[in-house]
Formats: structure tokens, C-alpha cells, sequence
């Protein structure tokens, strides 16, 4: 905890707040919006998002680093502690895993109550090639005590959230941590290329299948911890709540979730499509943390019926990544409602109606994009 406080700044004990009836965005949270940005969805079509496409959220401010003289140390509860710079690092056994990483807040701006924080509409997703050293490897060489239970994850960026001054941290379970399947990642590149300053310049953590908030940016300490951290992004922020008072449960792993690559082409504004009569091409993404896609169904009539898409072949080199899918949609003027769900292996799909949570976190609520059908006499 930092010093003393102005007033206005904010109490930890103070629950995320929610919009009154009516209330649009704030000036605040437009902010928020500008710094951060989400994917522009026509960029679906890429397997591997390009970096300044990626969505990106920012806590705090981008730090300065210096990657000359960066390290990483590891150690709490180890035999062996680490402090390793980047050419060390570069100069382990490194892997490549492709990874669909999406803001647990995706879809927040939607809900009613709107919980006030950052306003993602269903955009805040991306995939790329990350490539690090394995996380396990970096432990086994430290020698974690048989007594740790998790290992915390320190980030360089620096601020103040409901009145707590911190640096950004999370935690992972140690079996998760070590895991392989998947592979926890402290990367140094992403998409071949170094990492650029928004995604963490010069190293990063990369957790398949959890939301962003375990990603942690600017990674500089891994510490070894025999009791569960209760830092302010673990224990506060980053739960299920229904109520205020109630403790939640953890985010973790990302719900399944389709997104439609929009067809045809925008009104300015409302970002209403437009498309001509006849076969449409609708086509997208979907994925999950918990297994691969099995199924995405497509709806014309804002999810009264439903029809089977077809899935992309399943990559089995890239199981953490996003799957494509298509489907051919005849299209007659007139304004329709599309709509896609995706399911997972797991068994778990899309919901029709809002999962609601005073957080707006792990809301995988159906997708609807607008249509407008026209022939080529003008609008219907």
C-alpha cells in the first residue's frame, strides 16, 4: 500500500460501481476507450492478428523499459533464485504457441446495469504467435519448495484502483503454472517480431485459455508463495459478483464465444451492414478456454432458428487459438438480425440472454449484427 490518499480516489472496500438508469458514458470511461482499443472485427479474416490490431488494455501507463537492462527474477520459495536478462532468457530452449487472448471485460458495455469501467462492446480479442521460454523450465531450474502453492507474477506498470496503489500482480495455481498442456509462456516476441511497448515490451506472461487479465505485461518478478495471493487484482478485482457484499468466484478461462466477420459493408455510424439480395457468405472466428469449438450455429432472425455452420479443419497444432467458420446466409431485402453461438467440447455454449455480473466479466452473450438487404434500386 502506497502513502495516504486524496479524497475521491477511491476505497478498496467500495464495490465497482453501476450505471444509474439512462446514463451514458462518462467522460472517464470515454477515456478509458481512447487509450485502449479492440479489434476491428472485418480483421477476423487474419489467422494471426497483426500487432497493432490486437486488442489492447492498458491498468496503468505504459512503463518505461529498458530491455538492456531488464531482468527477470524468480524466487520466494525456491532453492535456486533466478535474476536472468533477456539474452539469457533468448538463449533457453524457446516455443512458439499461437494463443486467442480476450479482455475478461469483452461485451461489459452491453449489459444492463452497465458496470462502469472500461466500455468493450464484443471486440477485445486477438490471436498471435507468442514465443518465450516455457514457464516450467524457469521453475525446475529455480527448484520450487515442496510448501509453494502459487506463483505470483509482478508487472512494471504502476497505479491506483479503488484506492489502492500497486503495481499490477496475479497469481497462478502452481499446477497450473508448471503445466504443459497448456504451456504458461514468459514471452519475449510476438508474432516474430519483438514485443511491441502496449503488449509488454520486453516480456510478458502468455496463459492459454484465460482471460487477459492473467497475461501480465512488463513481467519482471515471479515469486513462489506457500499461501494464495490476495493482492487487489486476485482477490478484489476479477470475481463473479452478483451483489456487492458477495465474495465471488475467480475469473479464469474463457467462455466460448463466435464472432461474425460483419458481411457486406457499414453505414458510418450505426455500422448497420448492407448487403444485395442473394447467396451471403457469413464467415468468423470462435473459440474457447476450455477445448476446442465443436459446433457454431447461425441465425438470420435474431436466434429463432438455427443453422449449422461449417467448421474450419481443426488445427491440431494450434489447440489455443481460434477456429474458422462459415455459412451461406439468402438474403432477401428487408432488415434482419444475424446472430452466431458457438459451442465447445465441453459441452458449454453461448447464452441468448445476458450472464450478468457487477464486474460485466466472462459475458459470452450471442453476438447481433444489424442487416440491412437491398436491391439495386436503393435501400429497403
Amino acid at each position: 500500500m502506497g502513502p495516504e490518499l486524496e479524497p475521491g480516489l477511491g476505497d478498496v472496500s467500495a464495490p465497482a460501481r453501476l450505471a444509474d438508469p439512462g446514463e451514458g458514458i462518462s467522460r472517464e470511461e470515454l477515456a478509458l476507450a481512447t487509450r485502449n482499443h479492440g479489434l476491428p472485427l472485418e480483421a477476423l479474416r487474419y489467422d494471426v492478428t497483426p500487432p497493432g490490431l490486437h486488442y489492447v488494455l492498458t491498468h496503468y501507463d505504459i512503463p518505461e523499459t529498458d530491455a538492456a537492462r531488464w531482468r527477470l527474477r524468480v524466487g520466494g520459495l525456491v532453492r535456486e533464485p533466478l535474476s536472468l536478462d533477456l539474452d539469457a532468457l533468448r538463449s533457453l530452449p524457446a516455443l512458439t504457441v499461437r494463443v486467442t487472448m480476450e479482455c475478461a471485460g469483452n461485451g461489459r458495455a452491453l449489459l444492463s446495469p452497465r458496470p462502469v469501467s472500461q466500455p468493450w462492446l464484443v471486440e477485445a480479442v486477438g490471436t498471435a504467435d507468442w514465443t518465450g521460454v516455457p514457464l516450467r523450465s524457469l521453475l525446475a531450474a529455480a527448484e520450487v519448495g515442496a510448501e509453494a502453492v502459487e506463483a505470483v507474477f509482478t508487472g512494471s506498470d504502476h497505479g491506483i484502483e479503488r484506492g489502492v496503489e500497486q503495481d499490477y500482480r496475479r497469481s497462478l495455481p502452481l499446477g497450473v503454472a508448471t503445466g504443459a498442456d497448456p504451456p504458461v509462456l514468459v514471452a519475449y516476441a510476438m508474432n516474430g517480431g519483438p514485443l511491441p511497448p502496449q503488449h509488454g515490451h520486453p516480456l510478458r506472461l502468455v496463459v492459454p485459455g484465460w482471460y487477459g487479465m492473467a497475461h501480465v505485461k512488463w513481467l519482471r518478478e515471479i515469486t513462489l508463495t506457500d499461501s494464495p495471493f490476495t493482492g487487489f487484482q486476485q482477490a478484489q478485482a476479477y470475481r463473479l459478483r452478483q451483489t456487492a457484499a458477495d465474495p465471488g468466484e475467480p475469473v479464469t478461462r474463457i467462455a466460448p464465444r463466435a464472432l461474425l466477420t460483419p458481411p457486406g459493408f457499414p453505414d458510418f455510424m450505426s455500422r448497420t451492414r448492407v448487403v444485395r439480395p442473394g447467396p451471403v457468405r457469413v464467415a468468423g472466428r470462435a473459440w474457447s478456454g476450455h477445448g476446442p469449438v465443436t459446433a457454431v450455429e447461425v441465425s438470420a432472425d435474431g436466434g429463432r432458428t438455427w443453422s449449422d455452420a461449417v467448421l474450419g479443419t481443426s488445427d491440431g497444432d494450434h489447440p489455443w487459438a481460434w477456429r474458422r467458420w462459415h455459412h451461406v446466409w439468402t438474403a432477401v431485402p428487408g432488415r434482419h438480425l444475424l446472430t452466431a453461438r458457438a459451442t465447445d467440447a465441453q459441452g458449454g455454449t453461448q447464452p441468448l440472454d445476458q450472464p450478468w455480473n457487477r464486474g460485466g466479466f466472462a459475458n459470452n452473450l450471442v453476438q447481433r449484427v444489424a442487416v440491412v438487404c437491398v436491391d439495386d434500386a436503393g435501400p429497403a
